[in-house]
Order: structure tokens, then C-alpha cells, then sequence
């Protein structure tokens, strides 16, 4: 396992749609390691694939049930609404209000190779939406509302 590179707002691989994969092979196995442990050691709750420079329709996700990898999602099924806040490791130190569905049906390959169908509400449905976007190379800050509000922490406040 390794931290691999982010990719950051500005960077043209984020605005590219990524590939299918065909087969779960040792190498996307790799990836899929390396992108929880950079999602993890950069204190986040999701990470897709073109965030790390690989265009491959993966994304890790944990909201704090565990760690969830989705191979090939497709968001099947929305209902509902809710507006909050979204950050990105790819857009380090802002954040902005979001309006995402309150409930999502994901289909996704996992590692095994073999597809699963997932419902996920509230913070778990607006990770899956925010990242499955990643894979189309679109941002939060594309459909964000009103103005991006800084989050990092005055240099002097910071312990």
C-alpha cells in the first residue's frame, strides 16, 4: 500500500470522464488499497480514482461504518433532498452548501468481482453522489451554492 499524489482543483485529469473497468485484476486491487489509505491519511470520508491521476471508475468511501469500495458505480435510483456542506480533497481548505438527494440506490462492482446494489441516506448518499461525480469530471464546486467559504484554521489559531 501507498499515499498516492492529489490531483487538485485546476488539474485537467479532474475534468476527464473515466473508464469502465473490465476485471478486478491485481492492479486495480493495488489501487483500490492505495486510494483508502490516501483517503484515510488525509482525513476524508471519499475518494475516486481521477483524484489520484487514474481514470477508472473506483471510488472508497467511509462515513465512519467502514471502508465501502465501488467498482463501476452507477446511481440508480434518488429520492428525496438535502442541503449542507461538501468539502474535497481535491479542493483543500473550502467548503460550500450542496444540495444532493437524502437517498440514493448505487449498483457497483466490489472487489470480489460480482455486483451489489446498495441504498445509501443522508451523509453515505451524499459521498456516493459527490464522488460518482468525480467519475464524470465534475466537481462540488461545479454545483455549489453561493460563494465557497474557507476552512482551514488562521495560521495563528492552529495548535
Amino acid at each position: 500500500m501507498a499515499i498516492r499524489k492529489l490531483r487538485y482543483e485546476g488539474d485537467p485529469i479532474l475534468r476527464k470522464t473515466s473508464k469502465e473497468v473490465r476485471e478486478v485484476t491485481p492492479k486495480v486491487l493495488e489501487l483500490v488499497d492505495d486510494m483508502l489509505e490516501t483517503m484515510y491519511e488525509e482525513n476524508g470520508v471519499g475518494l475516486a480514482a481521477p483524484q489520484v491521476g487514474v481514470l477508472k471508475r473506483i471510488v472508497v468511501i467511509d462515513v465512519g461504518e467502514g471502508p465501502l469500495v465501488m467498482i463501476n458505480p452507477d446511481i440508480i435510483k434518488t429520492e428525496g433532498e438535502q442541503t449542507g456542506d461538501e468539502g474535497c480533497l481535491s479542493v483543500p481548505g473550502k467548503a460550500g452548501t450542496v444540495t444532493r438527494p437524502n437517498e440514493v440506490t448505487v449498483r457497483f462492482m466490489g472487489e470480489d468481482g460480482e455486483w451489489y446494489e446498495l441504498e445509501g441516506t443522508e451523509l453515505l448518499a451524499r459521498a456516493i453522489c459527490h464522488e460518482c461525480d468525480h467519475l464524470d469530471g465534475k466537481l462540488y464546486v461545479d454545483v455549489v451554492e453561493g460563494e465557497l467559504r474557507d476552512t482551514a484554521m488562521p495560521e495563528d489559531e492552529e495548535e
